[in-house]
């Protein structure tokens, strides 16, 4: 019995997150369609130019200050400013 009762908890609490996560992902989509990439870009430019073209610090700045981009959009974004 208590066994059973513990599969249901799991199973609940997994769909609880499944929940949470999808709601995250739709809010970061949201909020990353909201945002002009061009700023994106001109705020990687002025790090590039503060950290003396360092890429990991200027993306590293990026990624903190827009917490919905991933890295590999960020490092496609320091692709295009160089």
């Amino acid at each position: 019995m208590s066994t059973l009762v513990i599969w249901i908890m799991g199973a609940g609490l997994l769909l609880i997150n499944i929940i949470l996560r999808t709601r995250l992902l739709r809010l970061e989509a949201s909020l990353k369609a909201l945002r002009d990439p061009q700023e994106y870009l001109s705020y990687l430019h002025n790090q590039a130019k503060t950290t003396q073209n360092n890429k990991v610090a200027a993306i590293k700045a990026l990624r903190k200050k827009y917490p919905e981009l991933s890295l590999i959009e960020a490092n496609k974004l320091w692709q295009q400013i160089q």
